[in-house]
């Protein structure tokens, strides 16, 4: 089985621009981009509906929250596992 495509909301917003230019269809910007045509239809579908903003996600603020600090989390470990190794690296270096 395959996994679902996830895209960011700023792909998605940029993909609807590119499919709102009169020069071009939806189905060329979505092949274009390696999107099914149809779901590149319902982005600007959605895209163009007031009553609310558009591509909101299904997460909640919790989720998000906990997403947030899992990123930080692995930055914080990169810096540290870089540090280190900087650490030893310099004092074979020096003796």
């Amino acid at each position: 089985m395959t996994q679902r495509r996830r895209y960011s909301k700023e792909f998605k917003h940029e993909a609807v621009e590119l499919a709102r230019n009169p020069s071009t269809s939806v189905r060329q910007v979505a092949l274009e981009l390696g999107l099914n045509p149809n779901m590149l239809a319902r982005w600007k579908r959605e895209a163009d509906r007031d009553d609310t903003p558009a591509f909101q996600g299904s997460g909640t603020a919790r989720d998000q929250e906990l997403a947030a600090v899992r990123r930080e989390l692995a930055r914080v470990k990169k810096e540290r596992d870089f540090l280190r190794d900087a650490a030893a690296f310099f004092a074979r270096e020096s003796s």
